[in-house]
């Protein structure tokens, strides 16, 4: 037993967020849960579990408490390499041998650092605490000696026997034991865990479910369950419950997990297998990291180097003092008397070294990092106060959640998207069909030209069916007629669409049907099939009762032959009320047209036509077909179904080789056509970011055939593509074969099968050059299975290889750790900026681990948006996030670390040149008060200004040219090279700020012809050039100038020469005598025409140089961003063209059956009739059904189902543009069904 069993879990996730965990005790966990082998959980015997010391159900994600925040915080906060530097010096400034500079100097910053930081800190995990202790303190039901009671959810432990009730949160992963349903049937929410909004059956053991809810009976339950050991694995579970002298097998559909919602059902009763951080679902939350961008990073490194720079500086002057002390400074003695005499030269040298340590120390003032975290701060709310990513439909805007990692959104090379409700609004709408040979669903004039739908366009009028469903929009009245005109055919058509599902109705008032589909997609075609007229009213297990044109007719239900992957079909076979038997098909259209009748040749190639057509535009595609079938014939084959069904093995070959025998010969009636509504502006929203050169990986739970439609609706996927790969192997062998020919076939090689060593293949292909060498377009597809293979060490450097060789990456199928394990994958092997955006609980882990986070608040809760760093409404808000937000960030924020270095250099080195002039003696050039306010007020605010406002273009060229966002990827304007540069700018800059004033004053006289050239005037004449050139350098790097810009820069001007008369004033002096003792010397040195001719040549000559480079690169070798500012002031001076607005069509022959689940159909269920229940018949509407109905059945799958089709709200379907001038910032209306 593992020694995480024996430690009681007080430290885990929260759920559903899963916003922190300690990595200690997570990577402790993760590593030691190994050793469980197995586990055994007895019911209601807590003496027997408490031996093996399982976690209990207690969660903890906060970090301090009372007595620990201030040790833990202040380590943490002292382990950034800034902070630490800071507080030495501090150390230093206290001694006073060494000090040149007051105490003040350092600590007040300092402090106010670390106090902003704290408080920020401490109300982060105050939150957290209150979250821990909602959840915590939730109530369950647990069955305690022989009777219920309310137990929070903490205190829940292993082997419990606990209720839930409907519409809860499942509190642990436990086994179903029995349920208010007939066959111990429950129906369950799993959005949190996988993303899917349909409803999931799960069924308890015959044995265990006649147990009910008799307490006695329950609590004498003593089964013992051995099963495998706590895993992420969240589709498959393994073990066996020993009861009353027999072994019962357990799997999946025997579990509840944690994360999962109780729906429609009463009641239930489970017992606990794994609580706490053991569940599944803790298991899929990745571990939190504390998020620091690139440049941060990067400044870390720089730190260090100007440390070791600093330490060079110190040693220099140490050795002159030294050499100074020892050969000149002897003579000084006789009437510059030290304090106490000090004999040892290389003490004295010594002590030098730490004085200078201490001047030259704003190299890197505390001021900077200050100054970016006002910096980052302003660019959040500038995302949050941005209207053009507020959503008005839910009134939501745009939010970031973090302040500290905006310049990275200019960054980003790698995004992973969630599908359903990121990228899609899970919003099935029937669209258009074809039926016998002709289309419906599109409008034309009188000239027999096609018109554009919009939401303007006129809607089929259904008033003639009472049970229409008032959502439900079409637009083409010739289908209402010909359902009028009785068009045999036409009626076929939406008789099949309103039997062939395993869609369950319920009526919860008179004519108000509520349809409970497995999936979107079913759903919309039944709810076709009602409103023109075919309305599915009820079924039972042996019979499908519809209102036809108003008609109640009773089908009898004799097989449903269910939908699987193999297949990609379904078929129902009914006997209507003349006796006929008629199999009724629906599936994806190579299925149906290999199986169809030799007569119907015409008709499928024109039906292949129309589906053409239908798939160019992005819609979900299905053929429809029937075949009538003769009685003798069919009870013969009806027997031979019976006996296959009662065969142990091979049952389910025997059934698909029947199912293929009478699916054979089948006469076709048409094709439709569902929408899948992608979310306003992503295809071209894909389109823009692929432009920008970031690459984006489709990561969803949901099946093959939906992903891949979806990404042709996206455009991530065309058909002029030249391969798309499909990676299914079962076998690690087979992925590795699979990954390999592909890479080679990108790569034109042929070497798979050659006996060449995987390694040394590998190896000779591990080049990121290949990468951009590649000019044709290929698309890389996986599921679940196959990706688990591929992401073993083994073989995930083939993968990302092959993957970042491919223009489109879709994973299908995937868990929720799967997600983190690529996005990690990525962050790992290319060291590239990642971000991972999801909208649901099975997203959490991938934007943990991604380098940014963005929440979708959508339709699965608000967990994604809990645990991402950014969050807003739509996906195209993504576009404008990155690159206006971030490509703006990421250059303010280089721009201003430039500009900060640079002017720091150029203040403190002067320090540096006039050691060679002052005898080493660590005697600072200017007065202190100038060290003090130089970076707090002289130059802070225009900084500030420039990193806050500034903008290289507008907001309409940073969209319309995504290729600006390239410099950000490739780091390009903030790096170790830059940062040399403006440092050795300042360098320079410091050399001409000391020797230009030091020539100068050595050879001038003042107006009335006496020296001028005092250590004061001096320091004046150096601090003025100084304030004046930074200013000046400030104005020349500002592209983007605003009333604030200027009020800063000229302010800061005004204010250091208001300071700087006020401490050289005569009332001052009289204040503080002792402290500003150079009256008038500013008054007296400013006065001098003299000095301010060395301030403008200085100021001339320092600039000069900068300027003249700038401008010939500019002229000679302009980057993209210099070309597209030329084009943005021609274009002021020109009136604003009309942009052309153009439909986005794509050409795409892709087609599948849609309207099924994901999964194994519930045909089986329907038919054995355990999932229903007896309920009166609703009377018939108005519309002359017969008054006498027959008791019908209804499901139990009620009004709770996320993806059910009622009569409320409106659906409607919209069309997407692209603008030439990319006009993705509009808002769109939407309308439709929500989930």
């Amino acid at each position: 037993m593992s020694l995480a069993n024996r430690s009681h879990g007080k430290c885990g996730r929260k759920p559903y967020g899963c916003s922190w965990l300690s990595p200690d005790i997570m990577a402790f966990w993760r590593r030691n849960i190994y050793f469980e082998e197995e586990r055994h959980v007895k019911a209601n015997d807590q003496a027997y579990n408490e031996k093996f010391s399982y976690t209990d159900n207690h969660i903890k994600t906060s970090k301090y408490n009372i007595f620990t925040f201030l040790p833990i915080n202040l380590f943490e906060q002292f382990q950034r390499v800034a902070n630490a530097y800071f507080f030495v010096l501090l150390i230093l400034q206290l001694i006073p041998d060494i000090s040149s500079l007051s105490w003040f100097t350092t600590i007040v910053p300092l402090v106010l650092v670390l106090v902003i930081t704290a408080v920020k800190d401490a109300s982060d995990d105050y939150f957290r605490h209150k979250s821990d202790q909602q959840v915590n303190n939730r109530q369950s039901q647990v069955l305690v000696r022989g009777s219920l009671q309310k137990e929070k959810w903490m205190n829940v432990r292993v082997g419990d026997i606990i209720k839930m009730e409907n519409n809860q949160f499942v509190a642990a992963d436990i086994l179903l034991l029995s349920s208010c349903e007939p066959y111990g049937l429950c129906y369950i929410e799993t959005a949190e865990l996988d993303g899917e909004t349909n409803l999931k059956v799960r069924q308890a053991l015959t044995a265990t479910s006649d147990l009910g809810e008799d307490i006695s009976k329950l609590a004498d339950f003593d089964g013992e369950v051995i099963c495998e050991p706590p895993n992420n694995k969240l589709d498959k579970f393994t073990g066996a419950l020993c009861w009353r002298d027999n072994k019962y097998p357990l799997d999946n559909d025997k579990m509840l997990l944690r994360g999962c919602v109780l729906r429609n059902t009463e009641w239930c009763f489970g017992m606990v297998i794994f609580a706490g951080l053991q569940t599944k679902l803790m298991q899929n939350c990745g571990r939190t990291t504390f998020k620091r961008t690139s440049i941060d990073k990067l400044m870390n490194t720089l730190v260090l180097w100007i440390f070791g720079f600093l330490i060079c500086m110190g040693v220099v002057l140490a050795i002159g003092n030294t050499i100074w002390e020892q050969r000149v400074g002897r003579s000084f003695r006789v009437y510059l008397l030290w304090d106490q005499p000090l004999n040892n030269v290389v003490f004295s040298g010594f002590l030098t070294f730490w004085s200078y340590v201490i001047i030259l120390n704003t190299v890197v003032p505390i001021s900077l990092y200050v100054s970016v975290e006002v910096l980052r701060l302003g660019h959040s709310y500038f995302i949050n106060w941005d209207r053009k990513m507020y959503y008005a439909q839910n009134d939501t805007p745009a939010e970031a959640r973090t302040t500290t990692l905006n310049e990275e959104l200019g960054q980003v090379e790698f995004i992973f998207s969630d599908k359903t409700g990121t990228l899609t609004q899970n919003i099935m709408v029937f669209n258009k069909c074809s039926i016998n040979g002709r289309t419906y669903g599109d409008v034309y004039d009188e000239f027999g030209q096609r018109v554009e739908i919009t939401e303007k366009t006129a809607c089929v009028d259904f008033s003639f069916n009472p049970l229409s469903d008032k959502r439900f929009r079409f637009h083409d009245s010739s289908l209402v007629e010909a359902i009028k005109l009785e068009e045999p055919a036409v009626q076929e058509f939406f008789r099949l669409l309103a039997l062939c599902h395993t869609v369950m109705s319920e009526e919860r008032t008179e004519g108000n049907l509520v349809y409970q589909a497995q999936s979107p997609d079913e759903g919309a075609l039944v709810t076709a099939a009602r409103n023109f007229g075919f309305v599915f009213r009820s079924r039972t297990p042996e019979t499908i009762t519809l209102y036809e044109m108003g008609r109640a007719i009773t089908y009898q239900l004799l097989a449903i032959l269910d939908f699987n992957n193999v297949r990609k079909r379904m078929s129902v076979i009914v006997r209507n009320t003349q006796g006929h038997i008629k199999l009724y098909t629906k599936g994806a259209d190579t299925i149906i047209f290999d199986r169809l009748d030799s007569s119907n040749e015409d008709l499928m190639y024109t039906t292949s036509e129309h589906l053409n057509e239908f798939a160019g535009e992005g819609l979900r595609t299905l053929a429809l077909a029937y075949k009538d079938l003769d009685e003798d014939y069919f009870e013969e084959w009806i027997k031979k179904l019976h006996s296959a069904r009662t065969v142990i093995e091979n049952q389910e070959d025997l059934l698909t080789g029947l199912y293929e025998e009478i699916e054979q010969g089948l006469k076709l009636l048409g094709a439709t056509a569902v929408e899948d509504k992608l979310q306003d502006g992503v295809p071209e929203t894909i389109a823009c970011l692929s432009l920008a050169n970031i690459k984006i990986w489709v990561l969803t739970g949901d099946k093959l055939e939906t992903a891949m439609n979806i990404g042709y609706s996206c455009n991530m996927l065309r058909d002029d593509m030249n391969e798309v790969f499909i990676i299914s192997g079962d076998t690690l062998l087979e992925v590795q074969q699979q990954l390999r020919s592909a890479k080679e076939h990108i790569l034109g090689l042929s070497r798979v099968g050659n006996g060449i060593d995987v390694e040394k293949t590998d190896a000779c292909f591990d080049d990121s050059v290949f990468e951009e060498t590649i000019i044709a377009e290929y698309a890389l597809i996986f599921n679940g299975h196959s990706l688990a293979h591929a992401l073993l060490p083994q073989l995930d450097q083939l993968l990302l290889d092959t993957a970042c060789m491919c223009k489109t990456v879709i994973c299908c199928r995937v868990t929720p750790m799967q997600k983190a394990q690529v996005v990690e994958l990525v962050k790992r092997s290319r060291r590239a900026v990642t971000l991972a955006i999801g909208d649901g609980a099975n997203d959490v882990s991938m934007i943990k681990s991604a380098h940014i986070g963005v929440g979708i608040s959508g339709q699965e809760g608000m967990q994604a948006v809990l645990a991402s760093d950014y969050s807003f409404a739509q996906f195209r808000f993504l576009q404008r996030l990155l690159l206006v937000h971030g490509r703006w960030s990421y250059f303010r924020m280089c721009n201003f670390l430039c500009y900060f270095f640079y002017k720091n250099f150029a203040f403190t080195l002067v320090h540096f040149w006039f050691g060679f002039f002052c005898g080493f003696s660590a005697q600072t050039i200017y007065d202190q008060w100038f060290i003090t306010l130089f970076n707090i007020v002289y130059t802070s605010l225009p900084v500030l200004a420039v990193g806050i406002f500034d903008q290289d273009v507008n907001e309409q060229n940073s969209r319309r040219y995504p290729s600006l966002y390239r410099p950000g990827q490739l780091n390009l304007l903030f790096n170790k090279r830059e940062f040399f540069l403006c440092t050795l700018q300042g360098m320079c800059t410091s050399f001409l700020l000391f020797f230009i004033p030091y020539g100068a004053f050595s050879i001038s006289v003042g107006d009335d012809g006496s020296h001028i050239s005092d250590q004061q005037a001096f320091a004046v004449t150096i601090a003025t050039s100084l304030v004046i050139v930074v200013s000046v350098q400030i104005g020349l790097i500002t592209n983007y100038w605003t009333g604030v810009n200027h009020f800063f820069v000229w302010g800061s001007l005004a204010v250091y020469f208001a300071i700087l008369f006020a401490l050289h004033s005569d009332g001052i002096f009289g204040i503080f005598p002792s402290q500003f003792s150079f009256i008038g010397a500013a008054r007296h040195c400013l006065s001098q025409k003299t000095v301010w001719l060395v301030i403008l040549l200085t100021t001339v000559v320092c600039v000069m140089p900068g300027l003249a480079v700038r401008f010939l690169r500019a002229d000679l070798h302009p980057t993209q961003t210099e070309k597209v500012r030329r084009l943005q002031q021609a274009s002021r001076k020109q009136a604003p063209q009309q942009q052309n607005l153009r439909r986005v069509r794509r050409t795409s022959s892709r087609r599948s059956a849609y309207a099924f689940a994901h999964q194994q159909g519930y045909g089986e269920l329907i038919t054995s009739g355990k999932n229903m229940r007896v309920t009166p018949d609703p009377s018939s509407p108005s519309a002359g059904g017969p008054q006498d109905s027959p008791r019908c059945l209804s499901t139990g799958l009620r009004k709770n189902d996320i993806t059910s089709v009622s009569d409320e709200g409106t659906g409607g379907s919209e069309s997407r543009y692209l603008s030439a001038d990319h006009p993705l910032d509009k808002q769109h209306t939407e309308e439709g069904l929500s989930d």
